[in-house]
C-alpha cells in the first residue's frame, strides 16, 4: 500500500501579471521536500495551478493517495464544484490558463487526489511555508519564462 502524500501548495505574483512564483511542501511519513521556481512574467492564478501541478509531478508512483492543501479558490472549487470538468468536455472555450488545466487533469487523474481548500495567511504554517518559498522564487534574480503564458491573449490590458 502507498502511503497517503501530503501536499501544500501557493503561487505568488507581484502584480497581476507580473514577476511570479510557486512554493510546494510534499510530506510522507517522515519525508518532507520544497518545490520552487519563479517566472518573469505570470499570473497569480498560473501559479497556483503550476504549485499543484509541480506537486503532483514529484509523485514517484502511479495511485498514490493525496490530499492537496491550497488556498487557491480558483484550483479548490474548479475541481471541488466539477467546474473545470465542463470546462474540458467545452475543450476549455474561452478559459484561461488551458495549458496548465490539461497538465493538471492528467495529474490529478493519476492519483487518488482530494483537494482540501485552507484560508491563506491564517498562520497555517505549511501554506505560510508555500507563500515564502513562492514569494521568494519570484524575487529571484534568474526567473524561468511562463511559456504558456499568452498576455494578448490572457490580458488584453497589456495590448
Amino acid at each position: 500500500m502507498v502511503n497517503e502524500v501530503i501536499i501544500y501548495t501557493d503561487g505568488s505574483c507581484s502584480g497581476n501579471p507580473g514577476p511570479g512564483g510557486y512554493g510546494v511542501v510534499l510530506i510522507s511519513g517522515k519525508h518532507r521536500k520544497e518545490i520552487s521556481e519563479g517566472f518573469r512574467l505570470t499570473t497569480n492564478n498560473r501559479m497556483e495551478l503550476m504549485a499543484a501541478i509541480k506537486g503532483l509531478e514529484a509523485l514517484k508512483k502511479q495511485g498514490t493517495p493525496v490530499k492537496l492543501h491550497t488556498d487557491s479558490q480558483y484550483l479548490a472549487n474548479a475541481i471541488n464544484k466539477g467546474w473545470v470538468f465542463d470546462w474540458e468536455r467545452k475543450y476549455f472555450k474561452k478559459k484561461k490558463n488551458q495549458d496548465l488545466w490539461i497538465r493538471f487533469l492528467d495529474l490529478y487523474r493519476r492519483h487518488n487526489v482530494t483537494l482540501v481548500w485552507v484560508k491563506g495567511h491564517n498562520n497555517d504554517a505549511e501554506n505560510e511555508r508555500c507563500d515564502i518559498l513562492a514569494v521568494n522564487a519570484s524575487r529571484e534574480s534568474a526567473l524561468s519564462e511562463d511559456t504558456g503564458f499568452n498576455p494578448e491573449k490572457d490580458d488584453p490590458r497589456l495590448i
